[in-house]
């Protein structure tokens, strides 16, 4: 049987200038498709810098970033825009959620820059709620939601498009243990399942005890597990 995985995130010598201030200094990893990994570090570490490099919404002052074998290092906002569109799904802490549209509608969200019936695009959003546990909260607004379910739906949503990444920048902070917990689940399903590649920023190890492997961030700088 061949075991051999394809790297899907690459970063090298990577780094991150604001002025006199250096909050990633050349940090180098790769991770594999179908890797769970876990970023860890202390608060002020430069953890959700280095999430926004490696996910394609900052650049880097430094080093190159490759995704899925392409380098995005250098792409405009437009190339980055549908590149992220087709390989990146987003989820984090806050939700993000659209306050005047319903759970499907948000699930949907995505796709409306999509050539696409209306039908086909409320069924796939439809089917992504139903599997994360709420198609019984599809017409309700994130108000009526609990903090658990909301999560869930910033999930679904970040799964409409089929990305082949997932970063999640800490998932479960907002969440009591047992709403983080069944995020967790949800996340690990995923992971195992589909083989979806995730990228978590957490503080917490115990998440961190059941991903693939964790980096260690301190001061920039990147170690591994």
């Amino acid at each position: 049987m061949n075991n051999i995985r394809k790297q899907v995130i690459t970063a090298r010598n990577l780094s991150k200038h604001f002025g006199q201030v250096q909050p990633v200094r050349e940090v180098n990893f790769t991770v594999q498709t179908g890797e769970f990994i876990t970023l860890l570090g202390p608060s002020g570490s430069g953890k959700s810098t280095l999430l926004g490099l490696i996910a394609g919404l900052e650049q880097p002052s430094e080093g190159s970033i490759h995704l899925q074998g392409r380098e995005i290092t250098g792409l405009n906002e437009n190339e980055l825009a549908l590149f992220r569109r087709k390989h990146v799904g987003f989820v984090f802490q806050a939700f993000h959620l659209i306050p005047t549209l319903n759970s499907l509608e948000n699930v949907a969200f995505p796709l409306y820059p999509v050539r696409m019936q209306e039908k086909e695009r409320t069924e796939r959003a439809m089917a992504l709620l139903e599997k994360v546990g709420l198609k019984d909260r599809a017409a309700h607004l994130p108000a009526r939601l609990s903090g658990g379910e909301r999560q869930r739906v910033a999930i679904a949503r970040a799964l409409i498009n089929e990305p082949s990444i997932l970063f999640c920048d800490e998932p479960t902070g907002n969440l009591d243990s047992t709403s983080g917990g069944e995020i967790l689940d949800l996340l690990l399903q995923l992971n195992q399942h589909r083989k979806l590649t995730i990228f978590m920023v957490t503080h917490d190890k115990e998440i961190a005890q059941l991903s693939h492997r964790s980096l260690y961030m301190h001061d920039g700088e990147v170690t591994a597990s």
